[in-house]
Order: C-alpha cells, then sequence, then structure tokens
C-alpha cells in the first residue's frame, strides 16, 4: 500500500503517512480507508467519541471501532487524517492491501523489538501505554501509582519521571515548568507526553530546558516532537 501525502496547514511541511493497520478479530488486518484527496486538519480540542472511526472489515463485513488516523507533525501541531465513512463502497482489491507493519519513526543506535502500543481509550490507558513506551526504552522499574499524587508526577523509573497529560488542550508552559522542577528536586531526568501536542510557548521552554516532549496518538505510539526527544528515542536509557 503507497503512503498517502499529507501536508500541514501551520508550517506547509510535507510528510507521507502509513495508516497504523489493526487486527479483526477474524484474523484479518484491517486500516482505516485513508482519503488521498483529503485535507489534514489540526486537532485543538479532542472529546473521546470523535476520536473514534467505524471499520468495515473487508473479509467477514464486521464493523468496529478503531483511533481515528493522526499525525503528529515536527512543528508540534497534531493532524486528524481524514476518512471515508465506512458506509461508503470500499475500493476494489485492486487498490492494494493494507500493510502488515508500520516501521518505526527512528532507526534506534541499539537494537531494540518493535514497540508493540496499546490503544488508547481512557486517561489510565495513556498512562499505561507510556510505561510501556518507557520500558521499551531501556528503563527499568518503571512504577505506576496507583491514585496521582498532588506533583503530577505520573510514572517513576530509575533516574527518570514522566508526566502523561491526558486532556482535550495542548500542554501549557506551567505544565513543563512543574515537570521541570520535580525533575530537578529528584535530580532525575524528566519526560513529557501528550494526547493533545503542546503549546507554542510550552514546546520552545522544554528545548530550552532539554526536556523531551512526545505527542501520543490513540495507538498508543509515542512520536518524539523535539531535539530532547530525539536523542532519547535514539540512544535509550
Amino acid at each position: 500500500m503507497e503512503s498517502v501525502p499529507v501536508r500541514c496547514p501551520a508550517c506547509g511541511r510535507d510528510h507521507a503517512y502509513l495508516t497504523p493497520v489493526y487486527p479483526c478479530p477474524c484474523g484479518t488486518p484491517i486500516a482505516p480507508p485513508v482519503l488521498r484527496d483529503g485535507t489534514a486538519e489540526p486537532i485543538t480540542h479532542r472529546t473521546w467519541n470523535e476520536d473514534w472511526v467505524t471499520v468495515r472489515c473487508r473479509t467477514c463485513g464486521r464493523h468496529d471501532q478503531w483511533p481515528q488516523p493522526e499525525l503528529c507533525c515536527p512543528c508540534g501541531t497534531v493532524l486528524r487524517i481524514p476518512v471515508r465513512p465506512a458506509t461508503e463502497s470500499a475500493p476494489g482489491p485492486d487498490a492494494g492491501a493494507p500493510p502488515t507493519h508500520i516501521p518505526l519513526p527512528r532507526t534506534a543506535a541499539a537494537p531494540r523489538p518493535a514497540f508493540r502500543p496499546m490503544t488508547i481509550r481512557t486517561g489510565r490507558d495513556a498512562v499505561t501505554a507510556t510505561a510501556m513506551y518507557l520500558r521499551w526504552l531501556g528503563y527499568r522499574d518503571v512504577v505506576q501509582p496507583a491514585e496521582r499524587p498532588a506533583s503530577r508526577i505520573d510514572l517513576r523509573a530509575a533516574g527518570l519521571i514522566a508526566q502523561v497529560d491526558s486532556t482535550t488542550r495542548p500542554t501549557t508552559l506551567r505544565d513543563v515548568e512543574c515537570l521541570w522542577l520535580n525533575g530537578l528536586n529528584a535530580s532525575v531526568t524528566s519526560v513529557f507526553f501528550s494526547l493533545a501536542g503542546y503549546a507554542q510557548d510550552a514546546r520552545a521552554r522544554a528545548d530550552g530546558l532539554c526536556i523531551p516532549l512526545f505527542v501520543m496518538d490513540l495507538t498508543g505510539t509515542p512520536q518524539p516532537v523535539n531535539g530532547p526527544a530525539d536523542e532519547l528515542l535514539s540512544t535509550g536509557a
């Protein structure tokens, strides 16, 4: 299956987007039918109901809800990729089959197996998916508190603390600075994960403080959005 061209309306950057593939209960890999001539729109507000699309399996005819395809542009804008409604007729077999895997966004310096994400349906799922990602990066003893502490630190590991913003608004400057202060007091690395992206001043501040920033889509796959995050992904823990 060929990649779908996507242009970011915020910065004009062009991307080649591959739709994530999910397993139907019948065993067939399926992917949301992305519109090649559609226009990607920035996500400025999230609701859980709007972040799911209905996809029909071409083998068994089953309809299921899967995460709306999204793409994180390096400029920090999170884009919603338009898909064809399930009620419309699907293209014939000559249009190509879904990809059987999605390549990692970067090639790690140390060999690691491909990250296997978990679908995010709740805020708690977002924290659990982040814990899985940190373990994949090589962090040991990742701890997820049963209840969120007053410091708003969602995860702790050896030499690291992480915060996960699963709200429907972009992460703010204050959020980034509070995480940095917590990391400074504990003499550990701070990492931020967000579902809705980051405010411009928050991202600029994180760059200055060397805080890795990741954006997560509803498939549970974090994407780096600044230099420190790229470096962390490349080197691991």
